[in-house]
């Protein structure tokens, strides 16, 4: 047992600790229960539940909160509407978010993964310097998903990111003649 002013009295009874307890005005509070002989000490139980909630509530504080922001995708999409993705994705980095591309496929475009699958790597190549890929593209049933984080406070500092690469589609060529 502990006393109000916190020294250690040793172990005593529960009858008599109670009756300690209670003619100082105070409670008998426990402390260490899982401890053989568990630990009690005599105070103010209101004050020292106040306290525990005043040190949770510092503690939620002192957490980064950190959200998934999604970004929708088709494999058709045209490279300036995949740039303001990007610059959005950018934005939400820059925040301290997660970004989840989602790439969604319709009807025949599932037999072209190949083409999500470059989208996700030049993505992931332009925002490398402010993000890292946390999850690789992977594909589950009509849509292709990829994660990127933010990278850490101590590699943030290195490089300033200014623009973010363009991302090019590969013209096809005409194999036809020139009229």
């Amino acid at each position: 047992m502990i006393s109000e002013t916190g020294e250690p009295l040793g172990i005593i009874a529960t009858r008599d600790a109670l009756f300690r307890a209670q003619s100082t005005g105070l409670d008998l509070v426990e402390v260490a229960p899982t401890e053989k002989p568990p630990v009690c000490k005599i105070m103010d139980y209101g004050k020292w539940k106040y306290q525990q909630q005043k040190q949770k509530n510092q503690s939620k504080k002192r957490q980064v909160s950190q959200e998934l922001k999604e970004l929708r995708l088709r494999p058709k999409t045209d490279q300036h509407d995949l740039q303001i993705k990007l610059n959005k994705a950018i934005g939400f980095l820059k925040e301290g978010h997660k970004v989840q591309f989602t790439m969604l496929f319709r009807g025949r475009e599932r037999l072209h993964k190949d083409l999500g699958k470059e989208t996700f790597s030049h993505i992931a190549e332009s925002l490398e310097e402010i993000a890292k890929t946390e999850r690789e593209s992977r594909f589950e049933g009509r849509r292709m998903f990829m994660v990127l984080a933010p990278l850490t406070k101590k590699t943030k500092n290195a490089p300033k990111h200014k623009e973010p690469k363009t991302v090019e589609k590969k013209e096809e060529q005409n194999d036809g003649d020139d009229s």
